[in-house]
């Protein structure tokens, strides 16, 4: 059950969450945003405090089971609590939903709202030029404790035009510009004192895998009392376009990079200074967050920016050298004579890997020599792939109404299958959480019921390819999402190490006479499939975010509550103690920038006492003078 807001607090900011991509276009209906509702004379009945932690995974229904032609795809994700956060006084909104497939956005978000002619989606359908459905803040429903992350599939669709209205009434995400000389002191995150609180605190690399290495890198300094580094001001976008992706950002030990609109820039981690701009002749479509050990990366970008006639299409795969800020190479691949449009790309074993609705192409990542390209006598197709310490691709066989999906772990010079799990009929999309150990996530029978598209994990052994355990992890229960209909290892509020897989759960009620909301992070042991009981308290009003791992331990960002800055800490891998490495400022102007940098639908990196969030979708909904792409903390 939903708990009305503290009294005599500030009321809610409205958010912005990315934009959707709908299978065919919906007639927006006027609505206004609702009220906050007014205390009960008497507090509610408290609901039960969060999921059972301890209890064992329970079989999920309709395991496996194949769907039907036309059968209603699950629910559309909800829109993250955006706004101040976390503990602030919440106002009604409309459920957010979408239309026919669903599609859930994500850190290296969807293809953009041009579609990808080319390439028809899983429905074969695709929105028309500059149509774009974003999203609002979702607040719990009444009689939905834990959040309110579930929606209902009809609701969803009927509101979800009245979503676009909303979005335009009520803003977007904030930027500001990055010289740090804005004179209006007040509306940006320069605004007050930049200090944030003082405690104790430990880095990691990003994009391994999941596997565990090394000894923990990330130290606590002295303070951890953060301050703005800088800001980025949000690209703009062209007249007549509504959403443009700008996903991918990167750390390396000097550089900051992140896409905008036709460019990768790299910033010094300190300062923001520009070290250097890489000109692309359009935007990138889709990035993986996994570098090389001289800091190379891999992109998908269009090869010239959209217009309203020619939305252009992701056809582009390339290889970005990050410390020399310049492009390696760039290739395409075809299906019979039709150039292959690319949803996701990674890095694995010296390979360039890119996945579609028309098949996978890999390419010798030092050369650019082709490895392997789609074959149109296939009857299967690889949908995606995982990188980091291996490569494994999701291969899809069968029609739709008798889907089935092949984990397979192959040799990234050959692509030969070294080892396959197939997945029961009827499993539609899976993502890939960790490469080594092989972690999969699926949305079994459509049971998650609230657009994570999760309701299971699975356990591989990547050398013989035999389940080790099944994870059940509800979507009622556990905050972990994953977008496998097309970016195959975006995963949110998930990572993996030690053999275990570190999970946080829905926010719930923070229990006693608290009005207060929660969340933990907990763990499952791959062997097993149990929960170890290990768990991570985020603190009342703090939802906490698991965002990859450092050697042993667990590296997570705190969500904050809506007079407070938000917190990283470092979790022990094998006590749970939580060490506090950062604390950011609580001024007004910075936890508005902040609180709208969601975990679930923004790109979020940590490193040697940095923190650097940015968004992945430049857009042309906002009611804000000035908007950021990037704010970067430090406590150096």
């Amino acid at each position: 059950m939903s708990q009305p807001p503290p009294p005599n607090q500030p009321p809610q900011q409205p958010g912005f969450g990315p934009p959707q991509e709908p299978s065919e276009p919906q007639t927006p209906a006027p609505s206004a945003p609702g009220t906050p509702p007014t205390p009960p004379a008497q507090p509610p009945q408290q609901p039960p405090a969060g999921p059972d932690l301890n209890k064992a995974p329970q079989p999920q229904p309709g395991y496996g089971y194949p769907q039907a032609p036309g059968t209603p795809p699950p629910a559309a994700p909800p829109t993250p609590p955006q706004g101040p956060g976390y503990g602030y006084p919440q106002q009604q909104q409309p459920p957010a939903g979408y239309g026919y497939p669903a599609q859930q956005p994500g850190p290296y978000g969807q293809p953009g709202p041009y579609g990808q002619p080319q390439q028809p989606g899983p429905y074969g359908q695709q929105p028309p030029y500059g149509y774009a459905q974003p999203t609002v803040p979702m607040q719990a429903q009444a009689g939905q404790p834990g959040g309110g992350r579930k929606v209902n599939a009809q609701m969803a669709i009927i509101v979800s035009a009245v979503v676009a209205i909303a979005l335009i009434v009520g803003g977007g995400v904030w930027y500001a510009n990055s010289s740090g000389k804005d004179d209006d002191k007040q509306t940006t995150a320069e605004g007050g004192d930049t200090k944030g609180g003082e405690g104790d605190g430990k880095e990691g690399g990003s994009g391994d895998g999941g596997a565990t290495t090394g000894e923990a890198e990330e130290k606590a300094p002295a303070a951890t009392g953060s301050k703005v580094l800088f800001q980025v001001p949000s690209p703009k976008v062209p007249k007549g376009v509504t959403t443009i992706s700008i996903a991918g950002s990167w750390l390396t030990d000097s550089v900051y990079a992140k896409s905008g609109l036709s460019e990768i820039t790299g910033y010094d981690r300190k300062t923001g200074t520009k070290k250097w701009t890489l000109d692309l002749p359009g935007p990138v479509c889709a990035a993986t967050p996994h570098l090389t050990e001289d800091n190379k990366t891999a992109i998908v970008h269009k090869p010239a920016m959209p217009s309203k006639t020619d939305p252009q299409a992701c056809t582009e795969v390339a290889v970005v050298d990050l410390a020399a800020g310049s492009k390696v190479w760039t290739k395409t691949a075809k299906s019979g004579t039709m150039p292959v449009s690319f949803n996701n790309v990674t890095i694995g074993g010296g390979t360039v890997a890119a996945g579609s609705t028309s098949g996978g192409a890999a390419w010798d990542l030092a050369t650019g020599d082709e490895r392997w390209a789609p074959k149109t006598s296939d009857s299967c197709y690889d949908a995606g792939y995982g990188g980091g310490a291996k490569l494994v691709a999701v291969r899809k066989c069968g029609s739709y109404d008798q889907r089935q999906l092949h984990i397979q772990n192959v040799d990234p010079k050959t692509g030969d299958v070294l080892a396959e799990y197939k997945m029961d009929e009827g499993i539609e999309y899976a993502a890939v959480v960790s490469t080594d150990p092989l972690v999969v996530a699926a949305d079994v029978g459509d049971s998650a019921g609230d657009g994570s598209g999760i309701s299971d994990f699975f356990s591989i052994d990547n050398k013989t390819g035999k389940l080790r355990a099944r994870l059940s992890a509800p979507g009622d229960e556990f905050a972990a999402r994953c977008d496998a209909i097309y970016k195959v290892e975006n995963c949110t509020g998930v990572t993996v190490g030690n053999d275990r897989l570190y999970i946080a759960t829905e926010e719930h009620d923070s229990g006693g006479d608290s009005y207060g909301q929660t969340n933990e992070v907990v763990a499952f042991d791959l062997a097993t499939g149990k929960q170890t009981g290990q768990r991570a308290d985020a603190g009342e009003n703090y939802e906490i975010f698991p965002l990859r791992m450092d050697g042993p331990h667990v590296i997570a960002y705190k969500r904050p509550p809506y007079d407070k800055g938000g917190q990283v800490v470092s979790i022990d891998g094998e006590s749970f103690k939580e060490t506090i490495l950062m604390e950011n400022p609580s001024t007004e102007a910075v936890r508005d920038v902040e609180s709208r940098m969601s975990p679930d639908y923004s790109e979020i990196q940590f490193g040697q006492g940095g923190l650097y969030m940015s968004s992945v979708y430049a857009s042309d909904f906002t009611s804000r003078e000035k908007e950021y792409s990037v704010i970067a903390f430090g406590t150096e």
